[in-house]
């Protein structure tokens, strides 16, 4: 295990090394200057030059990549050029609103979408099984802005049951909190939950057509033993797998969810960057997103030792 372990790892500075040089020959070959952008409409080629002299602009491109690598090893993802501040502590700052949202989603998405597709598996072709069908087709096929501004519409500004946008910490509350979240959770929630349902539904199905289930059946075991012991266990690696990938997902789900919601966290962050031309910020946030993806991947193979003993690394 150990051994497996470090080589996913050294894999994984692999992927980020190719991530990191890619992001950062896109963002430089892209068209704009972040420096015009500063300067404003009204400046002059020599404020626009001098502005990309003191950002380091216009050193050749493996001078700058070597710099930006060294300092992020040392633990410096640079500085803002437009907030003119750390990049570690401008995602810092926006790291509770997304996590907070991230969570809320992955325990209402498991939650719900693990119990539809019991269901829906343990009662095939019923009326359950055909509802199900229907809520996934529509949650694959709506996006997460119509959603989240249908539900904006309807909830905030027609029955003022929760606040149209914004954040507010937890420490002001878990009401406060709570109400702020309801309605991105839920927006964002909806693909998820029929991913996971159809996952589960099509994994207990197949478990279920498995000869030794139909001999436990004939052994007289009971139909909760039959589907949450034997069928919903080793059904567990698929479901499980699914669950990682929603995860990961999650990654892009919140910008977009975020900047409906106006959610001040890591996915308006950056958005706002992108529009800006904020070169540190931008690598900072994807390295760091690219780091959580491979780490998410790793702790879902290294879970599946503890639902499958057959599995060994």
């Amino acid at each position: 295990m150990a051994v497996y372990v470090l080589r996913r790892m050294v894999s994984a500075v692999a992927v980020m090394a190719m991530v990191g040089a890619f992001v950062f020959l896109l963002l430089r070959l892209a068209p704009g200057d972040p420096a015009a952008i500063i300067a404003g409409k009204s400046a002059t080629a020599e404020m626009i030059a001098g502005i990309r002299e003191k950002l380091g602009l216009n050193d050749p491109m493996p001078v700058q990549f070597i710099r930006w690598v060294g300092d992020m090893l040392a633990g410096d993802f640079g500085t803002s050029i437009f907030a003119g501040r750390p990049v570690l502590e401008l995602i810092g700052q926006r790291l509770e609103p997304t996590l907070s949202l991230s969570m809320l989603t992955m325990v209402l998405s498991v939650t719900v979408g693990l119990a539809f597709g019991i269901v829906a598996a343990w009662r095939a072709g019923g009326i359950v099984d055909r509802m199900l069908s229907a809520f996934a087709a529509l949650g694959f096929s709506v996006p997460v802005f119509v959603i989240g501004f249908f539900f904006i519409y309807w909830f905030a500004i027609s029955l003022h049951w929760v606040p149209v946008q914004g954040y507010r910490p937890i420490s002001q509350g878990i009401g406060p909190w709570f109400d702020h979240l309801i309605l991105p959770t839920l927006a964002l929630s909806l693909g998820y939950i029929a991913f996971i349902a159809r996952i589960t539904r099509a994994s207990i199905l197949e478990v279920l057509s498995e000869d030794y289930m139909r001999t436990a059946a004939a052994k007289g075991a009971s139909s909760y033993a039959m589907l949450f012991h034997h069928a919903l266990k080793n059904a567990g690696v698929p479901i499980l797998t699914v669950v990682g990938l929603c995860f990961a997902y999650l990654i892009s789900g919140v910008v977009i969810t975020e900047t409906v919601f106006n959610v001040p966290g890591i996915g308006r962050l950056t958005v706002d960057a992108i529009n800006n031309r904020d070169y540190p910020i931008i690598q900072g946030v994807l390295i760091l997103a690219s780091g959580m993806y491979v780490l998410i991947n790793l702790a879902v193979d290294l879970a599946y030792t503890l639902i499958d003993p057959r599995i060994r690394y």
